[in-house]
């Protein structure tokens, strides 16, 4: 006899993280991107005394849903912290995270909405703490970027425009802190060399000897 809920499993490519809900009959749901099923048991065994006490709730509310959801992880600087949601009174919904653990405060759960919460934080520090480290970069290579710009895209972590501009995903905060800096050693690189020939990677080794692991690395994150 299985352990787990019973549950139905609704995949969406498009969503960034795995969610937990109750339909009007109780019935757990389950949302997320294309995972493992090992991944869908490990999260229910790690949730099964919330998804319990749950459906007590929602028993005893005599029909009414419990708005429940869960994140399974949240990436920052290459960590992965818990996230926790907390239902309060004001309609405000707002992102904390205390070096440990993430936790999202809101009335009316809106799956947009924590979305805009994640991007909005990792936005701002993306601002916070790349801006400096291109400086530092820049300075020690006697490179000039004409401007550095922060943007959440799909399918790059950065580039270099034909008039130097810089423009690095706000996703790159998902990273550890060497791909980061590779990263933007590469894109500075793009000054001098606009391709990827020789010379450009002669520029990249001279300031990131071991610029090959951090790109087998950054091939474990996804944007």
């Amino acid at each position: 006899m299985s352990l787990l809920p019973q549950y139905t499993h609704i995949i969406n490519p498009k969503l960034k993280h795995i969610y937990l809900s109750f339909d009007n009959e109780g019935n757990l749901v389950i949302k997320s991107p294309k995972v493992t099923q090992q991944k869908i048991e490990q999260l229910l065994l790690k949730k099964s005394s919330w998804i319990n006490n749950a459906r007590e709730k929602i028993q005893q509310k005599k029909g009414k849903p419990l708005d429940f959801s869960s994140d399974l992880e949240i990436y920052f600087m290459g960590e992965v912290y818990p996230l926790t949601l907390v239902r309060y009174n004001k309609k405000r919904a707002h992102l904390d995270f205390d070096g440990e653990a993430f936790r999202l405060f809101y009335h009316t759960y809106d799956e947009k909405l924590f979305q805009k919460h994640l991007d909005r934080f990792y936005k701002t520090e993306a601002q916070k703490h790349i801006i400096p480290h291109v400086e530092f970069w820049a300075k020690k290579m006697c490179l000039s970027p004409a401007d550095i710009r922060f943007r959440k895209t799909k399918r790059q972590w950065g580039s270099c425009s034909g008039k130097n501009i810089l423009s690095f995903n706000t996703m790159m905060m998902k990273l550890p802190h060497d791909v980061i800096q590779y990263i933007i050693v590469h894109e500075l690189a793009h000054i001098k060399h606009k391709h990827h020939q020789k010379a450009f990677w002669q520029l990249v080794e001279h300031y990131v000897p071991d610029y090959r692991a951090q790109v087998t690395e950054l091939k474990n994150y996804m944007t």
